[in-house]
């Protein structure tokens, strides 16, 4: 019987970080749902598709394919056979997903995918809706967010490391936005499962945020 873990929360709260590690350490596949709306996203911007053009984002999913693939230990995101790994992880890209992933024939398309693996493999999965709508019945669901200002201070600096000069208000602002879309689009908002564990990591180091989750599995 596969071993299913959620983990939900607002963008910027470590999700991607904290499942890889968990995974590591459990011996889980890790399902990066969000790399999975960010490529597809990715698509939609290389087609020149607006983003409220619903019609013609539901025409073309038919023709987007994808999936990722781990090679020495490092995920690797497919779009349509092209290995989009290190395109996806724009802002651009970023706000595209969010704006596109309120569509039901883009979210459609990526939970039936996602509900496949997860009934044959332990994965552990992040999202906005995983242990609400994807994983519903997973083992182990976590809640995790942290402050607009602390996850502001963490894409500040991250960018910042990169080379860039960000704008710390602009970043925050854009992460509020975020939240506020995420928590009221029609289809499968962001909120908290009734039987997912709160884990707020504003004050937690990501060693505390993996030792709690892996708790959560070994109980």
């Amino acid at each position: 019987m596969a071993f299913n873990v959620a983990i939900d929360g607002p963008a910027g709260a470590g999700k991607s970080t904290i499942a890889k590690a968990v995974a590591a350490k459990k011996g889980y596949v890790y399902v990066d749902t969000g790399a999975m709306y960010r490529a597809m996203a990715l698509y939609f911007l290389r087609s020149g598709i607006s983003k409220d053009d619903e019609a013609k984002i539901s025409a073309s999913v038919d023709d987007i394919k994808v999936s990722i693939k781990y090679e020495d230990g490092a995920q690797h995101v497919i779009l349509n056979d092209e290995d989009v790994t290190g395109f996806i992880r724009t802002e651009e890209v970023g706000n595209m997903a969010s704006a596109t992933s309120v569509y039901s024939a883009v979210r459609t398309k990526l939970v039936a995918l996602q509900q496949e693996l997860a009934k044959t493999t332990d994965v552990i999965m992040d999202g906005r809706d995983i242990g609400t709508v994807v994983l519903p019945n997973a083992d182990v669901k976590v809640f995790l967010t942290a402050s607009v200002e602390c996850r502001a201070k963490r894409r500040f600096d991250e960018l910042k490391a990169k080379g860039e000069n960000p704008d710390f208000d602009q970043i925050a602002k854009d992460i509020e936005d975020r939240d506020y879309r995420d928590s009221h689009r029609e289809i499968s908002p962001l909120k908290q499962a009734d039987d997912a564990i709160l884990v707020d990591s504003s004050e937690m180091t990501i060693d505390e945020v993996v030792d709690t989750i892996i708790n959560l599995c070994n109980k």
